[in-house]
């Protein structure tokens, strides 16, 4: 369970589907949660809308409030990224980014600091799969801190490239919170074979762990054995599920949300088909089911998150394109980096999304099969494995 994944009281209600109350602001998050508290409302806030009577059924608050739950990171300092609840996953996340941090680390262990040691970094990142334009940046922003720190050593150098590769993720690093709308509508798409529902049921045991209640949406109405799975994790997490073989994926996910908001859920979790970015019609579907969602509410999606595979490398940054075309997503779960070594895609997508108003968020990665290994990203852990 997260230990960082709190409960709190919120000082006035959160949005619900009752239409004996009013509409909550669009933009004024502080009328949840209480002022300072360091919670990320998913996704872009709703636009400001004119109040319709379908507007105000869809988000009407509720008489009493609710409690909201974040998946926090707790605060990191540059030089103790180790807590007692995280230590062991530090030393997993090492040994899962083994394979690519390998051939950065020995480009270190010469005793110069000259052209050829940078020509080996540069090649280092690009075999890692860090890409072009991230890999031209962090030489020269590794460069510029050489120069300021007056380093003479290799050891110095590479301190300063898990500043410079924590610095560029940085915008990456960002909690996910659920309760600030109730339900809480969660998108999770991919290509087949990413780890995507599996993901989603680890999501789910930590949700529920924490006190949350969850509402699974079987999307994938195609194919059984996917509905198969995600129904053992309803019963392993003891969640509800809904669930219709060969109905409309649009058809089940508008009746999931309406059914979360009915019973009351906090969250709700869209699990849909695989499918590559080539199949047009596939990606069209999403489409579908993103536009649908919104009908039955008009705040939801809340997030629409695209499961990844590490081994995937630069394939990924295309997927990560693709379906944010599609979609638009707001957040991604990076899995199998355990067994790849081309973990350095992290810093392609970093530097190619960066510059986005709201920048797409890392929420969660994984190096392994059990769910403890399904953990929150942190920008300078990672660049310690990467680099350490």
């Amino acid at each position: 369970m997260f230990s960082f994944f709190r409960r709190k009281k919120a000082d006035e209600p959160a949005p619900r589907g009752d239409s004996s109350a009013s509409l909550p602001p669009a933009d004024s998050p502080a009328d949840v949660v209480p002022p300072g508290t360091p919670v990320f409302v998913p996704g872009a806030l709703p636009p400001e809308m004119p109040e319709t009577p379908e507007s105000i059924a869809a988000s009407a608050r509720p008489e009493s409030a609710e409690a909201v739950f974040d998946i926090q990171p707790e605060a990191v300092e540059p030089e103790a990224v180790e807590s007692p609840s995280r230590s062991g996953w530090l030393d997993r996340l090492k040994t899962g980014l083994r394979k690519t941090g390998s051939s950065i680390t020995t480009v270190f262990t010469g005793t110069q600091i000259d052209d050829a040691l940078y020509e080996d970094l540069e090649t280092a990142l690009l075999m890692a799969d860090a890409g072009v334009p991230a890999t031209e940046f962090l030489l020269g922003d590794l460069k510029r801190r050489v120069k300021e720190a007056r380093a003479t050593e290799p050891a110095q150098v590479k301190r300063l490239l898990q500043d410079a590769i924590a610095d560029l993720l940085a915008p990456l690093e960002r909690p996910l919170a659920v309760g600030i709308y109730h339900p809480t509508v969660i998108m999770v798409a991919g290509v087949n074979g990413a780890g995507k529902t599996t993901s989603i049921g680890k999501l789910t045991r930590h949700l529920a762990d924490a006190g949350a209640s969850v509402l699974l949406a079987a999307a994938d109405t195609f194919r059984a054995a996917a509905r198969e799975q995600l129904a053992v994790w309803a019963d392993r997490n003891q969640v509800e599920i809904i669930s219709q073989q060969g109905a409309d994926p649009s058809a089940v996910s508008f009746d999931a949300v309406a059914a979360g908001r009915a019973r009351g859920k906090d969250v709700v979790l869209i699990d849909t088909a695989g499918r590559l970015p080539t199949q047009k019609h596939l990606m069209e579907e999403l489409t579908k089911i993103r536009r649908v969602v919104t009908k039955a509410d008009i705040t939801a999606p809340h997030e629409v998150l695209l499961v990844i595979d590490g081994n995937t490398g630069q394939n990924a940054l295309a997927q990560v394109r693709a379906f944010d075309e599609a979609v638009q997503l707001t957040g991604l779960i990076v899995t199998k980096l355990d067994g790849t070594a081309k973990g350095g895609v992290l810093c392609a997508i970093a530097r190619e999304y960066a510059q986005r108003a709201q920048p797409l968020a890392v929420y969660f990665i994984g190096v392994g099969e059990r769910l403890e290994d399904l953990q929150t990203f942190k920008a300078r852990e990672f660049a310690q494995a990467l680099a350490g």
